[in-house]
């Protein structure tokens, strides 16, 4: 197969050779050729049995069969039946068939044929073949069985050269050449449709439908071996019939056959087949001669025959057709059947998975709100695990400073210690000191209330002869009195800033009374230092001095004092009573001295006391934190 003037009558009838060579060394035989030559050569191989080779060469022009090697020359149309003892074969009303011996008469027969059949010039073959030949080549052997009984086999082989498909555009047919065109495509295009039909297994195949496809019925789809050349041009003009040929091709080698050997019939069972034969045509011929029955023109009954046959296959087609319908339509209703169960199924399944899947779903958003909740507790953990491990280093180097802190707080708690004990040493003696300090001072005051009494006693005995004495010299001494009065003022005066001072620096002693023990020893040091000073002060440039200027003053007045007794009695009268205030005055400031100094002992005392505790607490809570911080640090040694 193959379009037209790509070389399929060549490849198989080639060329004859002049040279004496065989077919297998000639590179222009063709397919019939060699066919030819091997069939011959192995049936002369065979000794034991005898053969008969048989050629025919058919042409299909137009949808009409012509016999190629007939030897009349008006090319009668032949008619085509069925054969009734074969299925799918087809009997050829009148074909020649020729013996043949040898290579020269195959070439003879392919020269009679090839003068005889139809081609034409078109624009892309000069010698285009215009219709399609059937070379067919039966073949008889007889043999002997081994009982001696003949036994005869039969064997036919068709050698098909189909015309070419063409473009009619390209080819240039016109008028006769453009219907034998049509034709030609008419029946290779119902060559295609049977082919497609046996590769998709459809229940109806076209054989009908051409000359072509019955002749090749048996060969396509049925019960013999099949065997397809297809040819192509190389131009790329033609790629689109190239590619057309090559699927065609492709969908042909698709068809399934199923070949069977050939049966080997006996002399016995040949000649039975033979006499029923003859005894049917007897029959009929003898209903011909008496005119019993109907009797009809040849070509009437040719024709009824004809008919009859036709209307038979084609009742067996459509009871074919009808069996295959209703065997699809049983196979229909079984996979209807099987598709409804099997939707049924799978709604059932659909409605399961809908269930699992909502589950699932489910199941899934709690998985998620579940890794959600798990992903927080780990970024949780994690971040207390990270917390963890910094306070680990926190508290490792806490522990480490604290370490040193303890070192530290334990050689300063030493340290303490010794100062503690030189701290309660310098108490006892400062408590000691105060006590002293305290006798002194009340000895002291003691002694100045006695000075004090003796002196007012003195001033009284004075005063008493200061008035008989100083009465002329009242007006005389006036100034000097006056003088006297402001020195005592200034006296007074000094007396009272110096206990000022004395109040202001024991309020000083009291606000750094909370300091350290050294500051406070030194406090109370420099406090018992200033209140001797100030005492010395007192009684060396305050009282003393005072006291020689008023003996001075005093003997100065006495010798004055009789001039001025009467002038001065009344004023030296209120000169005592202001005098006995005053000593009354310096007794009370003497007396409030004394207390302010046993209060401020008692102070001194409540507050070493108060610095005791506080040292001891002090102590106490050293001790405590040591209690504590060393095992805490032994604690993270052992964790570390």
């Amino acid at each position: 197969m193959g379009q037209t003037g790509t070389g399929k009558t060549y490849t198989m009838e080639g060329e004859r050779s002049i040279d004496d060579c065989s077919w297998e060394e000639d590179p222009s035989a063709g397919i019939i050729p060699r066919t030819m030559h091997q069939l011959l050569e192995k049936l002369n191989s065979q000794t034991d049995c005898e053969f008969s080779v048989r050629v025919s060469f058919l042409e299909i022009y137009n949808e009409e069969l012509f016999d190629l090697l007939s030897m009349s020359m008006d090319n009668q149309k032949m008619r085509l039946f069925e054969d009734a003892t074969r299925k799918g074969s087809v009997v050829i009303q009148g074909l020649e068939e020729l013996v043949v011996h040898d290579k020269d008469d195959v070439y003879n027969i392919l020269e009679r044929g090839r003068a005889k059949r139809q081609t034409a010039a078109t624009l892309m073959n000069a010698q285009s073949s215009r219709s399609h030949s059937v070379f067919s080549v039966t073949i008889h052997i007889k043999e002997n069985s081994v009982s001696g009984e003949e036994l005869l086999k039969i064997g036919k082989l068709n050698l098909v050269d189909l015309a070419g498909s063409e473009n009619v555009g390209r080819s240039g047919a016109v008028d006769k050449r453009l219907r034998e065109a049509g034709t030609i495509n008419q029946s290779l295009l119902t060559l295609g449709r049977v082919i497609t039909s046996l590769v998709e297994r459809a229940p109806h195949i076209p054989y009908r439908e051409s000359k072509l496809t019955r002749l090749l019925q048996d060969s396509l789809g049925g019960r013999t071996k099949t065997s397809i050349i297809a040819t192509i041009s190389p131009a790329l003009c033609n790629l689109e019939e190239t590619l057309s040929t090559l699927d065609y091709a492709h969908r042909a080698k698709n068809i399934l056959n199923r070949p069977e050997v050939n049966q080997k019939l006996t002399k016995r069972t040949l000649i039975k087949e033979y006499t029923e034969e003859i005894e049917k045509l007897k029959k009929d011929l003898m209903a011909a001669r008496e005119k019993n029955g109907i009797y009809i023109a040849e070509e009437n009954y040719q024709a009824m025959q004809q008919e009859i046959k036709s209307q038979q296959e084609q009742n067996a087609e459509r009871e074919a057709k009808i069996s295959a319908l209703q065997e699809e339509i049983r196979k229909i209703s079984e996979l209807f059947t099987d598709t409804q169960q099997e939707l049924d199924e799978r709604c059932m399944e659909l409605d399961e998975k809908e269930t699992e899947l909502r589950k699932t779903n489910f199941t899934l958003q709690e998985t998620k709100h579940s890794l959600r909740t798990t992903v927080v507790e780990r970024d949780q953990n994690q971040y207390l695990v990270d917390e963890h491990r910094k306070n680990e280093n926190n508290l490792h180097t806490q522990a480490s400073t604290l370490l040193c802190t303890v070192e530290d707080s334990i050689s300063d708690v030493d340290g303490l210690h010794l100062k503690l004990d030189r701290k309660h040493h310098v108490e006892s003696h400062n408590v000691n000191a105060r006590d002293s300090f305290g006798e002194d001072c009340k000895q002291v005051i003691k002694t100045v209330k006695q000075n004090l009494n003796q002196f007012q006693g003195e001033n009284f005995v004075f005063f008493d002869a200061m008035k008989k004495t100083l009465g002329s010299l009242v007006s005389k001494k006036s100034e000097e009195s006056l003088k006297l009065q402001d020195q005592m003022q200034s006296f007074k005066n000094s007396m009272v800033a110096q206990m000022q001072e004395i109040s202001s620096r024991e309020q000083e002693k009291d606000d750094f009374c909370d300091k350290w023990h050294s500051d406070v020893s030194s406090m109370v040091q420099g406090n018992k230092d200033n209140v001797c000073s100030v005492l010395s002060t007192l009684k060396n440039q305050e009282f003393l001095p005072k006291m020689r200027a008023l003996e001075n003053s005093v003997h100065s007045m006495a010798a004055f004092q009789e001039q001025f007794v009467v002038f001065f009695t009344d004023k030296m009268s209120q000169f005592s009573s202001m005098v006995k205030i005053f000593v009354e005055g310096q007794e009370s400031m003497l007396e409030s001295l004394d207390e302010m100094i046993e209060r401020h002992s008692q102070e001194q005392a409540q507050a070493f006391g108060e610095i005791a505790r506080k040292t001891d607490s002090l102590l106490s809570n050293q001790k405590n934190l040591m209690k504590v911080f060393i095992p805490l640090q032994l604690k993270l040694y052992l964790s570390i």
